[in-house]
Formats: C-alpha cells, sequence, structure tokens
C-alpha cells in the first residue's frame, strides 16, 4: 500500500552519522546560481526521488544524504528550486528515510514546503512517484508537477526554469530535460518522431542496436500536467528488462495523445551521482563553477 509517512531508521550509526551530518549541513549555505523568476502563472509541485539504495557508493549513510562541497545532494537538488519555489515538494525516501527527512526538515531553504513519503520497496521510478504524489496535498488538474532525481546536485535553477517556461509556453503533456553525448553508455536515448517531438525514451537494457547509437540520452528530469501523469503512471507496466514500472514509459504514453517537449542543457549540469567516484567527479565540477562564478 502506498504510504506517505517516513521510513524506518535507528541503531548507534544512524545516531553518530545523524549528528555529525546535521551540524555540518546546516552551516554550509547554497551554492551560488543565479535566478530568474517563474514564468507565467501557474501552481507547481515538485516530487524529488530520494530512495534509491545506493548501494555501489559502500556506506551506511543513505545516498541522497552523501555530501558535495559540503552539502547533502538531495539539499543541492532542492535549492535548484528555489526560483521555481513549487507549492510542495515531496520528498520520496526509502532506506534510511528517517535520517534523510530529518536532515532536510533542518537544513532545508525557508520557502520550501517539504513533506516526505516512503517507498518501502523499490519498484522503480514509476511507482516512486506514484508514492510521492501521494504526500501532496490534493493537486488540482490543473496543476504541474516537476519530477527529478536527488542525486543530481549540479543541477541549477536556470536550467529549471528553462524547463518550466517551455512547458507553458507551449502546452506540453510533459517536458523534459535532455543531454548528449558521443558514448551515453547506461542513459536511457531519446527516441523522437518526424516531427522533432518526443516519442519515447527507450532504457540502455531496452534498446535495440539501432537504437543504442542515439547519443541523446535522458537526463530524468520532467515536468507533467499532472491531470495527464496519472493516468499514464497507471498505465506502466513491468514489461522490461528489470521488471520495474519506468517513469520513462509515461512519456510514450504522453507522446500517443499530446506532445512531449525538451529542453537541452551540457551533460555534467545533470549527472546523477552512484558511486564514490562519481561523487568525487560532482565535487570537482561544483568547485570549479564555484571558483569560476566567484
Amino acid at each position: 500500500m502506498l504510504g506517505a509517512e517516513t521510513g524506518e531508521s535507528g541503531g548507534t550509526v544512524w545516531g553518530t552519522i545523524r549528528g555529525r551530518l546535521i551540524g555540518r549541513t546546516a552551516v554550509f549555505g547554497a551554492v551560488c546560481r543565479g535566478s530568474s523568476p517563474l514564468p507565467g502563472t501557474m501552481t507547481l509541485r515538485a516530487v524529488v526521488l530520494a530512495a534509491g539504495a545506493g548501494t555501489r557508493m559502500k556506506s551506511d549513510l543513505p545516498k541522497p544524504l552523501h555530501e558535495v562541497c559540503g552539502k547533502a545532494m538531495v539539499l543541492h537538488v532542492i535549492d535548484a528550486l528555489a526560483s521555481s519555489q513549487p507549492d510542495e515538494i515531496s520528498v520520496v525516501v526509502g532506506r534510511g528515510g528517517d535520517l534523510v527527512a530529518e536532515t532536510v526538515q533542518q537544513a532545508a531553504p525557508t520557502w520550501a514546503k517539504i513533506r516526505f513519503a516512503t517507498q518501502h520497496e523499490q519498484h522503480g521510478t514509476g511507482h516512486a512517484t506514484q508514492v510521492g504524489i501521494t504526500a501532496l496535498s490534493a493537486p488540482s488538474a490543473e496543476d504541474s508537477v516537476i519530477v527529478l532525481p536527488g542525486d543530481t546536485p549540479l543541477l541549477t535553477a536556470e536550467t529549471i526554469n528553462r524547463l518550466v517556461s517551455e512547458h507553458i509556453a507551449n502546452g506540453h503533456s510533459s517536458t523534459l530535460i535532455t543531454s548528449e553525448l558521443d558514448d551515453p553508455t547506461g542513459y536511457g536515448r531519446i527516441v523522437r518522431k518526424t516531427d522533432g517531438s518526443v516519442e519515447r525514451i527507450v532504457e540502455q537494457r531496452d534498446a535495440s542496436p539501432t537504437e543504442l547509437l542515439i547519443t541523446e540520452w535522458n537526463a530524468g528530469v520532467y515536468v507533467f500536467n499532472h491531470s495527464q501523469l496519472l493516468p499514464a503512471l497507471g498505465k506502466l507496466s513491468t514489461d522490461n528488462s528489470q521488471h520495474e514500472y519506468y517513469l520513462t514509459d509515461a512519456i510514450a504514453a504522453l507522446a500517443q495523445d499530446g506532445h512531449v517537449g525538451s529542453v537541452s542543457t551540457e551533460p555534467d549540469e545533470t549527472r546523477g551521482v552512484n558511486d564514490r567516484e562519481q561523487l568525487a567527479e560532482v565535487e570537482h565540477i561544483m568547485r570549479a563553477r564555484e571558483h569560476h562564478d566567484g
């Protein structure tokens, strides 16, 4: 059953980590980012997917709380929503959910109205999104929902605003962020229609040899019309190599009935973190960015 309560954590390890982490995270300010007002008039809500097990981090610390430049990754992601300021932010937690919730509650910016939802079992990003929506307070049919991963600390407010602007200006059913790499191994590929709009996203494991040649990939950040997202989530199945509910499959469903748009950004901005090496890489990029901006 989908719930909106915080997850389970405890024990001496959590207590030690909790004291150290909250003390450090509260001290550091947000990364310097420019901002511009959210265009148009709309009610925007957000779901941050932060329930990943993070086994490759080889740590007792929940993955969203690993720090980049002295700040938990999930808090960097919330900072990226600063200029759009959603009415509510639902943070989906999993393993160590109590610690994630406590850290976010104590260190999140004052403007952020944050709720928490627990994904007790990992059934994919589509399922996690469903869980996250249950924590939002009765969104209306006119609302839009931005869904983004909690492990992309380099994402900027400017790119979020471009995404929302594109979505509003063109009346898309969904709009997503893409990027390009010569070798996008591991990422879902963007398959487009002849008119240039997005037709679907195919995951690496499910892609054909021809689809694997596509260099444009999905960054995992979306805006959906709420009234169209819920039916699309209801159509998801586990008929794929991972036997999970892919949020990416909702894009194909929406593309059949409407227009799915996109905005692009440079690859570094949407880097996800799955292991210690990638954590060090994003820290290096963020420090270089801060040095340049400073």
